[in-house]
């Protein structure tokens, strides 16, 4: 990679080369095939999948042929996901009502090292349980038919398999005591999410912190963000900000240290782990 290319190129470039390969695997096809199928070699389909070379139109239309992708709202969203991935630019934003936009977030989370966030409305995904992933989703998508709010909490789970994958991010979540008090689901529910983040909070990988209400006003001002760190040394850090009808990814190095420095303040304010625990377990006592 060059001095030249754009950080914004590379996070989309690293992005498609993620999907292309779950795609591959998730067909059992193997990357000698899927070179032949458009005349290169095995080591081209390594790089493309690891985001270090661009991508030709007519390569992901081939690949995504063998691979089985037919419905054209997907092919189009990956073929301009292609697109963007040899343009320049600091952020970009998805429509979080169209298929690409989820798998443009979990395309990034999956290539993280490091993934940390603050959360103030509700538990962090990867941390939700299955009945709060439910009761969270129906709360938002209050019209959305049964078979779809099925899918997105399916989608939830999975992708909460990256904590205990060999590939397992550390991960440090520091979550607003108002996150962990507002109910969703009912009583038991509650209950079982209290229970899943002590014992997730053991995890070695995990740092789990609440900021609590004693604290007063905190550095998170600006709300709930994620800020995600790959282990490619030339990849920019990138801050994950969620909005009601769109996302932004930011990997500018002026906007992204401020967001760092605010997520140092936050874990020198908040409550240790074990106090965390402490807090967690109080609250599972009064539910």
């Amino acid at each position: 990679m060059t001095a030249s290319e754009s950080s914004g190129s590379v996070v989309r470039r690293i992005l498609l080369g993620s999907q292309l390969r779950r795609l591959r695997e998730s067909r059992g096809i193997t990357r000698e095939a899927a070179g032949y199928s458009i005349r290169a070699s095995e080591s081209k389909i390594s790089r493309m999948e690891l985001g270090r070379v661009s991508f030709k139109a007519r390569d992901i239309e081939d690949l995504l042929t063998l691979y089985g992708v037919t419905d054209e709202a997907e092919r189009a969203a990956l073929l301009g996901l292609a697109r963007e991935a040899n343009l320049t630019g600091w952020w970009h934003s998805y429509g979080d009502v169209l298929p690409g936009w989820f798998q443009t977030y979990v395309g990034l989370e999956g290539a993280a090292s490091h993934i940390a966030c603050y959360e103030l409305q509700f538990i962090h995904g990867l941390l939700q349980t299955e009945g709060y992933a439910h009761a969270v989703v129906t709360r938002g998508q209050p019209q959305a038919p049964a078979a779809e709010v099925d899918r997105r909490v399916a989608l939830r789970l999975e992708r909460q398999k990256l904590l205990v994958s060999e590939r397992a991010p550390a991960f440090h979540a520091v979550l607003d005591e108002a996150a962990l008090r507002r109910p969703y689901g009912g009583r038991e529910v509650m209950r079982a999410q209290l229970r899943h983040l002590i014992a997730v909070s053991e995890q070695p990988n995990v740092t789990l912190q609440v900021m609590p209400f004693s604290f007063g006003g905190h550095a998170a001002e600006s709300g709930a963000f994620t800020l995600l760190r790959f282990p490619e040394s030339d990849l920019p850090d990138v801050v994950y900000l969620e909005q009601l009808t769109s996302a932004l990814y930011l990997d500018k190095r002026d906007e992204v240290a401020q967001y760092e420095r605010v997520l140092g303040r936050l874990g020198e304010d908040s409550l240790s782990p074990h106090e965390s625990r402490e807090l967690l377990g109080d609250l599972l006592h009064e539910v």
